[in-house]
């Protein structure tokens, strides 16, 4: 691998300077990208990232790479849009430093650097991210149309139509993003959000229906997925009813009575807090489910099971809490709502839960020494009788 820094290139007349090349060798193959690098809140710019696309294409460049505080809403989209004609023969890739320092952070503190010098520098470029003045910042703002889209989901006057409801969509996503990023670099894995095989290939389509949600219901919601967690974490903000909710839902045993069935469920939250919402589901039955709050479920285990003649098919456990309203980071922000509701979820909830599964079936030990009255002997072979004795 080599890399350059601010490499010149004459387009059209014009001398243009991207911040980095980097350049991969491996047998006969050979992988060229050009690289931009924005910091603070500075933000990628068209123009500049289609001149660079020009270079790169003349060159016969393989890429461009952008890293930025911006966070693209959806794995593969760039957050800046560009001619897609000028993306035939060249690809871009983005990355936030979020990205960068939870990546850096997983590599070092969780999988580990068997070269101690590189281990050092990567503790170095640790040290400079988390720096204040190194200009690689965390997510902080829901953007200037944050508190003119809240009034307006509240009085029902919200359009599909308004540029600002689709800033405000797209910066949700980005808030996914980040909390996944964030709550991974804690548990030192790979924490994503999970998108439906149609949102992968279609990025725009998860944008439209999360609009329409907006829109029609005020609320907005996404799901993460947790490497060998007991299932995805599911959260909604009801901008509404100003509420941040994150449940999970749990498949309950496939034997047992549902007491039983409730006690299993209720043994696994015991470092719950008692404001957690629990929701049963019975077989065979729409709609709604039988819901109560965890601290009445830990006293009365048949509130879970109202229906004996039915059996309990899964559980819903939910945290809900009052979302703030501030656009910005820090006490009543909405962000920090989000940021917290998980964590606390995540590790009051989510961690501690482990999916049933049935005992394996024991093998019947023979009967010993057992005395079988004569007349009580059959003289036909069955699975029941013992080995013959031959002479």
């Amino acid at each position: 691998m080599a890399t350059y820094i601010e490499v010149p290139f004459d387009l059209e007349g014009d001398r243009v300077y991207p911040d980095g090349l980097m350049r991969v060798k491996r047998g006969s193959r050979e992988w060229t990208a050009l690289v931009e690098v924005k910091t603070g809140k500075n933000s990628l710019e068209t123009t500049q990232l289609e001149n660079y696309l020009d270079v790169a294409r003349a060159n016969n460049f393989d890429a461009l790479i952008t890293i930025s505080n911006e966070i693209s809403p959806v794995p593969g989209q760039h957050p800046t849009s560009v001619d897609k004609r000028k993306l035939r023969k060249v690809e871009i890739h983005h990355g936030s430093w979020s990205y960068v320092l939870a990546t850096a952070i997983v590599q070092k503190e969780h999988r580990g650097v068997s070269d101690p010098e590189q281990a050092w520098i990567l503790g170095e470029l640790i040290r400079y991210l988390e720096h204040d003045r190194s200009g690689a910042l965390e997510l902080d703002d829901m953007g200037p149309s944050w508190i003119a889209v809240r009034d307006a989901v509240s009085a029902g006057t919200l359009r599909s139509s308004d540029k600002t409801a689709v800033e405000i969509v797209s910066r949700f996503d980005a808030l996914l993003r980040y909390a996944s990023l964030r709550l991974g670099q804690r548990l030192g894995t790979d924490v994503t959000p999970l998108l439906t095989r149609q949102e992968v290939a279609n990025p725009t389509s998860r944008a439209d229906s999360l609009l329409s949600s907006l829109v029609e219901t005020g609320e907005l919601t996404g799901t993460i997925r947790i490497p060998n967690a007991v299932a995805p974490v599911h959260i909604t903000a009801d901008l509404r009813a100003n509420r941040v909710t994150c449940f999970v839902d749990v498949a309950a045993p496939q034997q047992g009575r549902q007491t039983t069935r409730v006690n299993w469920i209720v043994r696994q939250l015991k470092d719950a807090r008692p404001d957690v919402r629990v929701e049963s589901f019975v077989a065979r039955a729409r709609g709604a489910g039988s819901v109560e709050l965890l601290a009445d479920v830990r006293e009365d285990p048949k509130l879970w099971a109202p229906d004996a003649e039915r059996d309990i098919r899964s559980f819903r456990i939910a945290l809900s809490v009052v979302a703030g309203s501030k656009r910005g980071r820090g006490r009543g922000a909405f962000i920090d709502s989000v940021l917290d509701t998980l964590d606390t979820f995540y590790g009051e909830v989510v961690q501690h839960i482990k999916p049933w599964a049935a005992a394996p079936p024991k093998l019947r030990e023979a009967d010993r020494g057992e005395h079988v009255a004569a007349e009580l002997v059959s003289t036909d072979l069955s699975s029941q009788d013992g080995p013959e004795t031959v002479g």
